[in-house]
């Protein structure tokens, strides 16, 4: 007991990227570089849906959100991810660890949440686009961004207090940039095998929920793709869904990897790495792949550079 209390008052220390010597300026570079691009995507999509009323339809409310999503996500990870790089091992307190996990599971969960309900937002523009107006109304469309923020705050507070319910009576130092699930769970002295189960538990809840959603509504809008006549229609329709299920690709295939094993398999140096893909290059790929490519989201871009919708010119 005496061990778990020095923990607590302790705290942990990120050994982050210390082991890549002098390498570490450069992995600052390219970070921030990465970041500060992310950042102002992010931001400046969030402002052109806001701004621009051709872009005031669902799809759009539901990017934008998901935007905001991701850069709160970054937010919480990112800058002190940064510091670490410049400053070497980093502390953090035993409960500034605990807000870090909560809030970073949290717009993680929400992401998937909201990935989910883009994914009937597709299904009712493709599958029964004469009352996509009528059934996609303000009102659905604020409930169910207000039902993935509070599930994804739910489950996220449900794995931060299933993991520091444990002693941490070992080493203090975490193996990784942030208070992530795995390297936390890994510092857990114990007989942690029903955190683990309750964890996997709930990662398996999020992850399958959410995506079965998408799949569920994939099927559909596949089904109805198939039944087009016409060759442009179903290019059209395809077209429309390509961004969102690439997103939705990486986005469950690297949460599947790290949240769905047991502890024994965890590889702390080899989970650094695949963490750095989806703290920092995944939310960088979807206003790219989700956004950029999108034709009205380029239209309103160009009129913003123009100066119609920021006043410039």
């Amino acid at each position: 007991m005496e061990q778990t209390n020095a923990t607590f008052w302790k705290g942990f220390v990120f050994l982050g990227f210390s082991s890549f010597g002098e390498l570490q300026l450069l992995l600052f570079a390219l970070f921030l570089s990465l970041y500060l691009v992310t950042l102002t995507s992010n931001v400046f999509i969030i402002v052109i849906i806001r701004l621009d009323s051709h872009l005031h339809a669902p799809m759009y409310l539901f990017l934008s959100f998901l935007a905001f999503s991701e850069t709160c996500y970054t937010l919480g990870i990112i800058p002190r991810m940064l510091s670490g790089l410049v400053r070497g091992e980093q502390g953090i307190s035993f409960v500034g660890c605990a807000v870090q996990m909560f809030f970073s599971a949290s717009w993680a969960c929400t992401n998937c949440f909201l990935l989910a309900v883009m994914g009937f937002d597709r299904y009712v523009a493709i599958c029964t686009p004469l009352h996509y107006a009528s059934r996609m109304n303000l009102t659905l469309c604020a409930q169910l961004v207000g039902t993935s923020f509070l599930s994804g705050s739910l489950f996220s507070l449900g794995m931060t207090l299933v993991i520091f319910h444990l002693p941490f009576c070992s080493s203090h130092e975490i193996q990784h940039f942030f208070c992530d699930t795995p390297p936390v769970l890994s510092l857990a002295c114990g007989d942690t095998g029903l955190s683990e189960l309750g964890i996997l538990i709930l990662s398996l809840l999020v992850l399958l929920a959410s995506f079965s959603l998408i799949a569920v509504s994939y099927s559909y809008i596949l089904a109805a793709i198939l039944r087009l006549s016409s060759t442009e229609g179903r290019k059209k329709a395809f077209s429309t869904c390509a961004s969102h299920l690439t997103v939705v690709v990486v986005h469950y295939g690297c949460a599947s990897f790290m949240y769905l094993r047991p502890k024994a398999s965890y590889s702390l140096q080899r989970d650094q790495l695949i963490a750095v893909t989806y703290t920092v290059v995944t939310p960088l790929l979807n206003p790219i792949i989700y956004s950029l490519r999108n034709r009205a989201v380029q239209t309103a871009l160009r009129n913003a550079f123009q100066g119609g919708l920021l006043g410039k010119g």
